[in-house]
């Protein structure tokens, strides 16, 4: 055996201040082909604990719980079925959090609360004994940054996020043992508006989402050497200033302006006079909503430099960074006390100038005034975030350098794909992108304009490609979390979450589907991908809810066919710019057919928990409205209403035709459709995600390849030829004369599109689960579109499986890697016995027609059959 990795708890990176009392632990073996594991044994501090048990994913906490603040270490070893025992794990360390009863800190706000500017809070103490360790508990309503002793805390942003507020607000733990001291000490915090009070949404004006004031809530302990503690907290103590710092606006969509002239040094720490400052007054909090992180925080994850600068036709000066992603610049600056750099951001370009419009009232704008350091100053803003891949930087100083700083929760990274298309290859890495700047907290549709939501449809079709790329078990355990608290008594899901309440249209939730479905869609695809039958539990109730609610309004086994208003086929390409929702797909009869499947796949997670009269009760839900939709949609030959590549999409890949016939007939149908289109996209939102794996299960992924690598508008690929470094809201989010689409809404960096990834990573890759948590991998690729070789690797629960492809003189060949305690079942094209794969590394090969073979579109006729 060859390496055994720490134990990791949960789906934390880091386990410092988790809310779980009995965290699960996972682990990963490299080991020598053959090997697997038969027990074993788990040191948690001097108890140990042996399970005969070939388990290493998620397996339940051995010892007692927890208590708040208790910190254990824990190793594990492993027996195999050789009867070889590994050597111990490196030590790991969790350390639970607090609890409600552990709060001693209240919430307190500013006593002078103004809008805009950051408030600024502080507190002096004395520390007296020797410090063993200390521990800062915090969070806000607000954003907020904390520093002790004149130095920050923590390297995270944006804290403590956004959740569902009033029912969901989280806390962060920091280890500040090195920040304190013994004797006189300070600690300051800054507080912004954030998603509290700040901007939020599309609708002008919106604001005050949660509140109308800031609130601070922070809990400092200090355990000394001797084991006593001395304990900080927020209250009426702290003195407060607002308006009086450099923060002097900030907003999460309009930018930050800082004042550098205003600075106050010292502030956060010993001896500042804080004589001028106001008293903090009183808030309120339930404590009883205070949670823990599931996922880990946003942070600088990369810095971009500049790839060139470019004047404008007008003479301004724009900074390209050559990617467009979501963060804020880092400057170094040198000019005149008192002079302002301005700094716009923006996505594109458009006549050669600095591209707003699609920022709608988004501002996007940061500014600095200098202080005239001679040698120069660094700045960058900490209470907002920006879409851009160009910056113009304005004003009257010396000379300026810029850094685009990445910012996302600080995901570990999964999934790797590439293939000898260098455009497909660009398209993924797009595809990564655009989920890099939309992981921001919440899964965002875009990071750039006056939205910035978390749209359910937008993730419920990308799970399956994100869950792939990073691992985001606990970002969507979280999500998920605020999906059930802002679901309403009627089991209604918002279309985005954590809800927002706009007037207007979206004043208040109406069951839609293929957006309220992501209740059961996304833990289903978290079970698969990440093997958590815990989040099947947890989320059980909250999928009963949206189903059994839409049975309750519409009856047990119909149409979904209310409200009229369903978005469904969102941005088919052939609907209007200013249209949207104007799909060539009857919204109906989306609608029915996301009800049919998702009442199957409730009824199979039913199974899964044991819930057997659930899940005959959905089976029969879900037959009852298949039949409606077979009975309204869909003519006794196969042919559907709408004659739709979505509509036979759906149809076919939610086993909406149980008819063999009926079902090779609308296979066929579908082919000609996308033919008749000349392979280019003619699905949006809900039928996309399918379409490919529609025409792969009709024996046609040659019409799929063509499909993927078509580079005329509208396609995948068309973004890619334009320039493209993300994925787009449109299909023509930019014209191809480099003009922006004239419709109000268009993004240059939305993920839903890039859904198709995960199709690429299956079929082209030939790498997917075949047991939840990929305990059972399916190798099968499917060699195509003129690719010479294609690679799919992912680190799985268990460990790295990898597949790697390749053709030439009529043979493919197949390498694959199986991680320990998983099997994979290989199956090559034209062969139809699969071979099992044990863990280790393999090679396989077999004949296969070379890339020069591979069919290119023609036109063909109508098939007889719907003549």
């Amino acid at each position: 055996m060859d390496e055994l990795s720490p134990v990791r708890f949960e789906h934390h990176r880091e386990a410092l201040g988790i809310g779980e009392a009995s965290p699960r632990l996972s682990w990963q073996v490299a080991s020598e082909p053959g090997w697997r594991q038969a027990a074993y044994e788990l040191a948690i501090g001097d108890t140990v604990f042996r399970a005969e048990s070939a388990s290493s994913v998620l397996v339940p906490w051995p010892d007692a719980p927890l208590r708040p603040r208790e910190a254990r270490t824990v190793r594990v070893r492993v027996t195999g079925a050789d009867g070889s025992v590994s050597d111990w794990s490196d030590p790991a360390t969790v350390e639970r959090g607090l609890d409600a009863e552990s709060w001693e800190a209240a919430l307190i706000s500013p006593g002078v609360d103004e809008r805009g500017p950051a408030a600024l809070l502080r507190r002096e103490f004395t520390v007296d004994g020797d410090i063993a360790f200390a521990r800062l508990y915090a969070t806000a309503h607000g954003i907020y940054v904390a520093e002790i002793n004149g130095r920050r805390v923590g390297d995270d942003a944006l804290a403590p996020g956004w959740t569902s507020y009033h029912r969901r607000l989280r806390y962060q733990s920091y280890d500040v043992t090195d920040l304190v001291r013994p004797g006189a000490n300070a600690i300051g915090f800054q507080v912004a508006d954030g998603w509290w009070r700040g901007r939020l949404g599309f609708v002008p004006g919106a604001r005050d989402t949660y509140g109308t004031f800031l609130g601070l809530l922070a809990q400092l302990e200090i355990t000394r050497t001797d084991g006593s503690r001395i304990v900080i907290v927020s209250d009426a103590a702290w003195r407060s200033a607002t308006g009086r710092g450099p923060v002097r606006f900030a907003d999460l969509y309009d930018g930050e302006r800082y004042d550098a002239t205003r600075e106050l040094p010292g502030w956060s720490g010993t001896g500042f006079d804080d004589s001028g400052w106001a008293a903090c007054r009183a808030g309120a909090l339930d404590v009883a909503t205070l949670v823990a992180p599931d996922g880990p925080p946003v942070r600088a994850t990369e810095g971009r430099a500049v790839r060139e600068t470019i004047t404008t036709p007008s003479g301004r000066t724009v900074l390209d960074f050559g990617q467009n992603l979501a963060g804020r610049l880092r400057i170094r600056v040198r000019g005149r006390r008192g002079s302002t750099v301005t700094i716009r951001h923006a996505e594109v370009l458009e006549d050669g100038e600095l591209g707003t419009r699609p920022l709608r009232t988004a501002q996007a704008t940061d500014s600095y005034t200098l202080r005239g350091d001679p040698g120069g100053e660094d700045w960058e803003p900490e209470f907002t975030i920006h879409g851009f891949r160009y910056a113009e930087a304005s004003g009257d100083y010396d000379d300026l350098s810029a850094v685009a700083m990445v910012y996302h929760s600080d995901l570990e990274r999964t999934g790797w794909f590439a293939c000898s298309d260098e455009l497909l290859t660009r398209l993924h890495e797009n595809i990564v992108w655009g989920m890099r700047g939309n992981f921001v907290d919440v899964p965002t549709d875009c990071p750039q304009r006056d939205e910035r939501l978390g749209w359910t449809g937008d993730l419920q079709v990308f799970a399956p490609t994100a869950a792939y790329l990073y691992d985001c078990a606990g970002f969507l355990a979280s999500w998920l979390r605020d999906l059930s608290a802002d679901q309403t008594p009627a089991g209604t899901v918002p279309l985005f979450v954590p809800r927002v309440d706009f007037p207007g249209p979206f004043a208040s939730p109406a069951p839609t589907a293929g957006w309220g479905d992501a209740a059961v869609i996304v833990p289903w695809v978290a079970y698969q991908r990440f093997g958590d039958v815990g989040l099947l539990r947890r989320q059980y109730a909250s999928m009963r809810a949206w189903v059994d609610g839409l049975t309750a309004a519409l009856g047990p086994g119909t149409l979904f066919d209310k409200p009229a208003m369903q978005l469904g086929d969102w941005l088919d390409p052939a609907a209007p710019p200013d249209e949207p929702w104007a799909a060539a797909t009857d919204p109906h009869l989306v609608a029915t057919a996301y009800r049919a499947h998702v009442a199957e796949l409730l009824a199979r997670i039913a199974a899964v928990l044991g819930e057997e009269s659930d899940a005959v009760k959905y089976a029969d839900l879900a037959e009852g409205v298949r039949q409606a939709f077979h009975d309204e949609y869909v003519t006794p030959r196969g042919r559907i209403v709408s004659d739709s590549q979505t509509a036979y999409a759906l149809a076919l890949e939610f086993g909406l035709l149980r008819d063999p016939d009926q079902r090779a007939l609308a296979g066929r149908r579908l082919v000609e459709l996308v033919r008749a289109k000349r392979h280019h996209v003619a699905t949006g939102f809900l039928g996309t995600p399918l379409i490919c794996d529609a025409l792969t299960s009709a024996g046609a992924v040659d019409d799929a390849y063509q499909l993927m690598r078509q580079t005329g508008c509208p396609s995948w690929l068309y973004p890619v030829t334009m320039g493209a470094t993300t994925v787009w809201e449109r299909w023509d989010s930019m014209l191809p004369d480099g003009s922006v689409n004239p419709g109000q809404m268009t993004s240059f960096n939305h993920y839903a599109f890039g859904a198709v990834a995960d199709w690429m990573h299956r079929v082209i890759g030939g790498l997917a689960p075949a047991a939840p948590g990929y305990r059972e991998l399916r190798i099968s690729p499917c060699p195509g579109g003129g690719l010479t070789w294609a690679r799919a690797s992912h680190v799985t629960p268990y460990g790295l499986a990898e597949v790697s492809w390749r053709r030439s003189d009529g043979v493919l060949t197949v390498d694959v890697t199986v991680p320990s305690g998983c099997v994979a079942t290989v199956v090559l094209p034209g062969h139809a016995s699969p071979v099992e794969a044990g863990p280790g590394r393999h090679q396989f090969s077999c004949a296969c027609r070379d890339a020069a073979d591979d069919p290119e579109w023609h036109p063909a006729p109508f098939l007889p059959e719907f003549s």
